[in-house]
């Protein structure tokens, strides 16, 4: 299940299809080139990017994966990703995601 983070991050290209790209994402049609930035799934990333032909596989169909930013083309990935790391570690004074995203850790 695809879960949207609130306040969704944008490369300047995805962000002129943006619309179109999240329907197609929700209606399960992957779209070539197009890439979505995760929460880390281990312990040894800060962030996660996939392409959304990988999302759309069955391997993520019964698990929730919260989707940070989108983007148009591999390097506007990498772009968007920096983005999200730096204002991270502004936030944060450290590569802390769940401080980051507000998420509580579990007692």
């Amino acid at each position: 299940m695809i879960v949207w983070y609130e306040h969704l991050y944008m490369g300047a290209k995805a962000r002129r299809r943006r619309f179109a790209i999240i329907q197609d994402i929700r209606e399960k049609k992957a779209r070539a080139g197009v890439y979505v930035i995760t929460p880390p799934s281990n312990g040894n990333n800060i962030l996660d990017i996939y392409p959304t032909e990988m999302i759309l596989s069955d391997y993520y169909e019964d698990r929730e994966l919260l989707v940070l930013g989108i983007a148009q083309g591999y390097q506007e990935a990498l772009k968007l990703a920096g983005r999200i790391v730096d204002e991270m570690y502004h936030k944060t004074g450290a590569f802390r995601v769940k401080e980051f995203l507000g998420i509580p850790d579990p007692v």
